[in-house]
């Protein structure tokens, strides 16, 4: 069985809820559903766009964490929860993982962890060095 590294964000819900941002196993790295939280453990300010930066700064570091890069990103799902964020939160996927062309989900929830959270990622990556 392949050995589990880990990451973690700083985010009061990874202990609250028994999680970490991100497995390494093997090859794979599996990043968590990553909500808008500062490092303080406020919630980013402003619309969805600022939220999505702020996520997908997260899933980045973490991945780089464990040895990958956003290059390595090979999925992600992006949460909303107002389906007119769909446009400024894909500009902001674009700029972070367009180089990679990951298979991508978008959705509609009803609510995230905290009600001021406009959107919500998750990410897998397959680095080659591992």
């Amino acid at each position: 069985m392949s050995k589990r590294r880990r990451t973690t964000s700083g985010s009061p819900f990874e202990a609250q809820f028994g999680f970490c941002r991100a497995v390494l196993v093997g090859d794979r790295i599996i990043v968590a559903g990553t909500g808008p939280v500062e490092p303080d453990g406020t919630t980013t300010p402003g619309g969805a766009a600022e939220q999505a930066e702020r996520c997908c700064a997260i899933i980045a570091a973490a991945i780089e964490e464990l040895g990958g890069s956003a290059s390595d990103v090979v999925r992600t799902r992006m949460l909303l929860t107002d389906f007119d964020d769909q446009a400024a939160v894909g500009e902001v996927h674009a700029r972070w993982f367009g180089e990679a062309r990951p298979a991508a989900t978008m959705a509609g929830v009803a609510w995230l962890c905290r009600r001021e959270w406009k959107v919500e990622i998750e990410a897998e990556a397959v680095i080659s060095n591992a």
